[in-house]
């Protein structure tokens, strides 16, 4: 009998070790749906016989709404995602990149990440992970780093930008097929930042901030 009255305190017990397990196996990553969208979005339109250039990251990339307009002679693949920190691109790496064995993958990430408070040496750590990772796939994949962009939100953590774009400025160097790009500089008036190129937000750029994006990367994206 003692044995049989054991029964009732140990199923409070199992429950309790076992629900975080079950939590978890639930849990939905937040991105997925927006990931599976864009995932349908280019199931139709992505033509695998020609040569395939993919922008993705956080939502600088997802708002830029003439990216294919303005590089109308390639076939460009937007995958940017709203809201997305690095270590989110690494996790859907394959949806979003690699799927589209692109000859040229250009990347911003990091803008959220220092908001988010994530040091610059976990965020060049999850980067490089995703480097290693296309790589892997074709090595002669070229891979651009945008340089996390100055804006009226975010000013008070320019210092903290400029030390994550110095970051990726020296691992580009350090690769024949890695690149920076520099969009913090041409956003600037010397040391002050443009005032007309955001909109209301203050974070997400106008037509005049793209248009000095497509400046900064046109060389890149053109052969």
């Amino acid at each position: 009998m003692a044995q049989k009255s054991l029964c009732p305190l140990l199923i409070p017990i199992l429950f309790m070790t076992m629900a975080p397990l079950w939590c978890g196996a639930q849990a939905v990553n937040p991105f997925t749906e927006e990931v599976n969208a864009l995932s349908d979005q280019y199931a139709e339109l992505w033509d695998a016989n020609r040569e395939t250039i993919v922008f993705t990251g956080s939502s600088s990339i997802r708002m830029w709404k003439d990216l294919s307009t303005r590089f109308a002679d390639q076939q460009i693949i937007n995958t940017g995602f709203g809201g997305s920190q690095a270590s989110d691109l690494d996790y859907f790496l394959d949806e979003l990149v690699l799927r589209y064995q692109p000859g040229k993958v250009f990347i911003y990430e990091g803008d959220n990440d220092i908001a988010a408070k994530k040091r610059a040496r976990e965020i060049m750590a999850t980067l490089k992970n995703i480097i290693q990772r296309i790589r892997s796939v074709d090595a002669r994949t070229k891979i651009y780093l945008i340089a996390a962009k100055p804006s009226l939100r975010r000013w008070k953590l320019r210092g903290k930008y400029r030390r994550l774009n110095r970051k990726f400025n020296r691992l580009a160097k350090k690769d024949a097929l890695l690149y920076f790009v520099d969009v913090w500089t041409p956003m600037l008036n010397g040391r002050k930042l443009k005032q007309d190129i955001f909109i209301a937000d203050g974070l997400h750029m106008n037509p005049k901030g793209y248009d000095i994006w497509y400046t900064a990367m046109k060389e890149f994206v053109n052969p």
